[in-house]
């Protein structure tokens, strides 16, 4: 937490409270009722979590991306579905309106999600997933506003969202260089969410499937400027990942802590598992990746706070702290025996949480590839 200042520290304790004493206890609820309730969102907009981001021109706190990031990684050791709504309202939507909208669009939005209210991006289609370039959905100009039809997929927030940063085309002979970015609210005439999707873990988000039918939207809302939405995507997406890390690791975190501590109370052969060399060898190798994954994550944070290229190493937290994650869970699940693998234990929410992590924000194969084209470039290659 060094790149922390003293009252975002102080202010870190309080979150820690939240996440342990309100959010943890109904982590499991969440899981099974597919939703979050509505008493945990107002209780972060009370704590000022979604203002803390917000510059302070638009009535938020100004905090850094690394208290964010801290947040993010607090809340995912107790429900990584909680954790989502605001990292999807602050890395996803507040993020690329601050980066490039208008100072009109800012003022007209980010006021709202110092009040709570959720955003979200819609960028992913059934066809374009790793591909951002490939996407689909259209808008054509007319008079002063712009016609969106289309759909996309996997939208998070999406039943939450009162807004979304929408990525569509505007130019279709130009290909990446011919998108462009708006922002879109939920209640638009047209714009309709066609179903909810189902998942393996991070159950409680609300995931969809939206459909523009003849949206009309106002010029004024193109986040950035025609044509050249693809670099809003692309640095939306570099936040994005940081913010992911964090929840990656926090979800280790969470898993490992539960394991360590079930794991001494359990005894076999007359003495706590723990005692066992092999158990300790299991626990000595996740605590190590927890710990690198957080020097990753703290570290990418750091960059992007000092506003350095943060392409590699967002991409490099990303990567490890998701595998981290996965192999984390996975391992304290196997802690936990038997047990571990009904639903009587958090061990095996946990890993089903965990999965996502190595795939939205990008895949971790994608990721892979981001990391070699940054070193070859260094390389001169």
């Amino acid at each position: 937490m060094s790149n922390l200042s003293a009252d975002e520290l102080e202010v870190i304790q309080y979150v820690k409270r939240f996440a342990n004493d309100e959010v943890k206890p109904l982590a499991k609820e969440i899981d099974l009722k597919m939703e979050v309730p509505d008493k945990l969102i107002k209780r972060m907009h009370e704590l000022g979590l979604f203002a803390s981001y917000i510059p302070k021109e638009y009535g938020g706190y100004g905090m850094s991306f690394s208290f964010l990031v801290n947040v993010i990684e607090e809340l995912s050791k107790a429900c990584p579905s909680t954790a989502l709504v605001l990292d999807g309202a602050l890395t996803l939507f507040a993020e690329p309106v601050l980066m490039f909208g208008s100072e009109d669009i800012k003022k007209r939005y980010l006021p709202r999600v110092v009040n709570g209210e959720v955003g979200g991006l819609a960028l992913t289609e059934p066809g374009a997933g790793s591909d951002a370039a490939a996407i689909k959905t259209m808008a054509t100009k007319e008079g002063s506003e712009y016609i969106i039809n289309g759909s996309k997929i996997f939208i998070s927030n999406g039943r939450l969202a009162k807004f979304y940063v929408v990525d569509v085309v505007t130019d279709a002979s130009k290909k990446h260089k011919g998108i462009s970015t708006f922002v879109v609210d939920a209640d638009t005439p047209g714009l309709k969410i066609s179903r909810d999707i189902h998942k393996l873990g991070i159950r409680g988000s609300s995931t969809v499937e939206l459909v523009f039918e003849n949206v009309r939207v106002p010029e004024k809302n193109i986040v950035g400027t025609l044509n050249e939405g693809f670099k809003v995507v692309m640095e939306t997406l570099d936040a994005g990942r940081i913010g992911i890390a964090a929840q990656a690791l926090g979800i280790a975190e969470g898993a490992f802590d539960e394991a360590v501590k079930y794991a001494a109370q359990r005894k076999q052969f007359g003495k706590a598992i723990t005692e066992f060399e092999g158990i300790q060898f299991m626990i000595a190798d996740m605590a190590t990746k927890i710990e690198a994954a957080r020097l990753l994550v703290y570290e990418a944070a750091g960059k992007w706070d000092r506003h350095e290229d943060c392409i590699k190493i967002s991409s490099m937290a990303k990567l490890f702290a998701s595998d981290a994650a996965m192999d984390i869970t996975t391992e304290s699940l196997q802690l936990f025996g038997g047990y571990g693998y009904t639903t009587d234990m958090d061990a095996e929410r946990h890993m089903r949480d965990a999965k996502i992590t190595q795939i939205y924000e990008g895949t971790n194969q994608i990721q892979r590839v981001i990391i070699a084209r940054k070193i070859l470039e260094e390389f001169g290659i």
